[in-house]
């Protein structure tokens, strides 16, 4: 079973990490599926999604879930029948969840690539990273930058919020692999705290919402 990495964050509130390596057949056992979620899978055309898919029930598992007790709201936004919060990421060979009993949460894990430069300015500002002159080191902020406010807008989840517009990332320097975000919308103002972490070219961001 190849569950890449676990991390407590906190005694409520852990992290699973999986890398896929078993095949689609492999997955599927031991794995009972809703009628709904049986007919989402089988509508995937990229098998690779659909081992995503079977790979997350694995970590759910883990953290003593079964598919049945996991609901979306209209937005999209997971929830547990027993109230306690989940949040969902799955990037090609990676997939990861995080559970908390008390805190709302979020997590994204996004591959590093070059790409992300080219569209830096559609949601953060370039002094986040003018002063990196090495590209390598620009495709790595940048893509904690889009986890980080990936991460803030599942736990917000509302149509109409802007990553350029409505959440902010405060700076940060890697080797403390922490940073706080804030979201400005409608009049209301939400903190949270951030995570983050690279392993084998991914990136793996989670957020916390801070309460008060």
């Amino acid at each position: 079973m190849p569950l890449y990495k676990t991390i407590t964050v906190n005694p409520y509130t852990k992290v699973y990490i999986w890398k896929i390596t078993e095949s689609e057949k492999e997955l599927s056992l031991n794995i009972e599926l809703t009628n709904n979620c049986q007919l989402r899978v089988n509508s995937m055309k990229s098998e690779l999604h659909r081992r995503g898919f079977l790979s997350i029930r694995h970590l759910m598992g883990l953290a003593g879930y079964v598919d049945s007790d996991l609901f979306y709201d209209l937005a999209g936004k997971p929830h547990l029948k027993d109230g306690n919060h989940i949040s969902i990421t799955h990037s090609y060979q990676f997939t990861g969840i995080i559970v908390s009993q008390i805190d709302e949460v979020g997590i994204d894990i996004e591959k590093q690539r070059d790409k992300i430069i080219r569209i830096g300015h559609k949601f953060t500002t370039t002094e986040a990273y003018a002063n990196i002159k090495n590209a390598k080191e620009i495709v790595k902020k940048l893509t904690i930058i889009w986890g980080a406010k990936e991460s803030l807008y599942k736990i917000y989840a509302t149509h109409g919020l802007s990553f350029i517009n409505h959440i902010y990332i405060d700076d940060f320097i890697n080797i403390d692999n922490t940073t706080k975000g804030i979201i400005r919308y409608d009049g209301c103002i939400s903190e949270y705290d951030i995570s983050f972490l690279e392993f084998e070219e991914f990136t793996c961001v989670y957020a916390i919402k801070k309460e008060g």
